[in-house]
């Protein structure tokens, strides 16, 4: 799963909700979103914490790592985002020793996939 051939999860999606914060807090810093690109590369942010992502595809499903900055301070962790039967997609973002997020998405009105 390293191509992004038939990848249904790129493009631009705006984080909604978290079970962890609320959204005065993803949106912290400017709207929350996470990009899938079709380059195995992608971005988060949210809150005051922003990260690049190395991935991996499969048709309805990305797998991730990531490193990034939270308040000026180096993090890094894995998860994955999943296609959901409404069309948005359920994120599960791990900090390594550390918090687990389930992230909820929606696809970026302004965004296309590829």
């Amino acid at each position: 799963m390293t191509t992004p051939a038939g990848c249904q999860l790129i493009g631009r999606w705006r984080i909604v909700e978290a079970d962890l914060w609320d959204r005065d807090y993803l949106d912290l810093d400017g709207p929350a979103t996470i990009t899938i690109s079709a380059g195995n590369h992608g971005e988060i942010a949210f809150g005051a914490m922003q990260a690049s992502l190395e991935l991996g595809y499969g048709p309805s499903m990305v797998f991730f790592t990531w490193v990034g900055f939270d308040e000026m301070d180096e993090v890094t962790g894995d998860g994955h985002a999943e296609l959901l039967d409404d069309g948005s997609i359920e994120i599960t973002f791990v900090y390594h020793n550390g918090d687990e997020a389930i992230l909820k998405a929606k696809r970026d009105t302004s965004s296309t996939a590829c």
